[in-house]
């Protein structure tokens, strides 16, 4: 079928009646053709038939059909985007990135949630490769290397969070761990020794960098680990409270908490807190990712900064670039300190 004949069942509802694009035409002197052309971009057309084509579009409120001019192009002009956890506020900002990456080349989102189960992710990618998605962003994934460059062969795909090679598959690498050591050290050149530390969840790649940035500051401070200063979390406000009860409660001896990210540091001060010890007075946090909410925490938070945004915008790139047949070129930004007021220097 031709591209004018499927363009001419495109419509809208507008006061009633159905606005297909030979009204569009009509009112605006130009061939439907011409209309096809100029909402598809396939080919150069005078500026001011382009102009009359909108003021048409506008005055009957013409919406095109995103199906029919898919079956046009031949793409479904959709990209699938797996995230582990849609709820965190953390994926959220890369999401929202990625959303409005892939809207400036005129594709939209499928956003689906694996729940850091490969069960589920594996239901995921079959849901979207039944969609007829053009491409799929996985924002971390639970999969093994070799069925993610099985997958890749057939359909192009963006990984975040680890690096995997294939040749229609681009990663977007973000080792957690000079992060972790960053945010280690610092808490260290201000004079605290017994710090502890709130781990990530268990069997996650990022939790175990940030576990190794922290041991990898002690070593290079000559500081002895302790096992007794670690205690797990699940990188959750309720994980990070309780595990700053813990604690709390075993009676070992500590200056400074580093939190896995910030929102076990939101609960770890919620603990400190309700304890009577004050932040950073008693006891200095610090915690990881840079939450929006986490200049707003009382005392605002000192975090290790990571731009997930510009992780998503970098995701959503690379993507359009893979479809384009160009080798992406994008990369993640390193890790920064965001220095607040839940630190304190040491007397001393």
């Amino acid at each position: 079928m031709r591209r004018s004949d499927l363009e001419r069942r495109v419509a809208a509802t507008s006061n009633g009646s159905t606005v297909t694009l030979e009204m569009v035409a009509k009112e605006a002197g130009v061939s439907p053709s011409t209309v096809s052309r100029i909402l598809n971009g396939t080919a150069r057309v005078r500026e001011s038939k382009v102009r009359a084509v909108k003021a048409a579009i506008d005055k009957l409120q013409f919406i095109p059909n995103p199906l029919a001019r898919s079956l046009a192009r031949g793409k479904s002009m959709s990209i699938g985007v797996v995230v582990q956890a849609i709820d965190s506020p953390f994926y959220g900002e890369a999401l929202a990135a990625i959303e409005k990456g892939l809207l400036r080349a005129h594709y939209s989102a499928l956003f689906v949630s694996g729940h850091w189960r490969a069960a589920d992710e594996r239901h995921c990618i079959d849901r979207l490769l039944s969609r007829r998605v053009d491409g799929i962003i996985l924002v971390t994934s639970c999969l093994p290397d070799r069925e993610l460059v099985n997958l890749s062969r057939n359909i192009p795909m963006i990984l975040t969070g680890r690096q995997v090679v294939g040749d229609r598959l681009y990663s977007l690498d973000f080792d957690s761990t000079p992060g972790a050591r960053l945010a280690t050290e610092y808490l260290i050149r201000q004079g605290h020794r017994r710090i502890a530390f709130i781990a990530g969840s268990a069997g996650h790649l990022d939790a175990a960098q940030r576990l190794a940035g922290y041991k990898a500051a002690l070593a290079a401070h000559r500081i002895p680990f302790s096992g007794k200063l670690v205690v797990p979390g699940d990188y959750s406000d309720t994980g990070g409270h309780a595990a700053l009860e813990q604690l709390l409660d075993s009676g070992v001896e500590f200056t400074a908490v580093f939190a896995a990210n910030d929102q076990s540091a939101y609960g770890a001060m919620l603990a400190l807190h309700r304890r009577g010890l004050k932040v950073p007075k008693d006891v200095s946090v610090i915690g990881y990712d840079d939450l929006p909410t986490s200049s707003f925490s009382i005392p605002p938070l000192t975090t290790v900064h990571r731009a997930i945004d510009e992780v998503g915008e970098a995701a959503a790139q690379a993507m359009i670039d893979l479809l384009d047949g160009r080798l992406p070129t994008a990369v993640v930004p390193a890790a920064t300190l965001a220095i607040r007021e839940s630190t304190r220097m040491l007397r001393g």
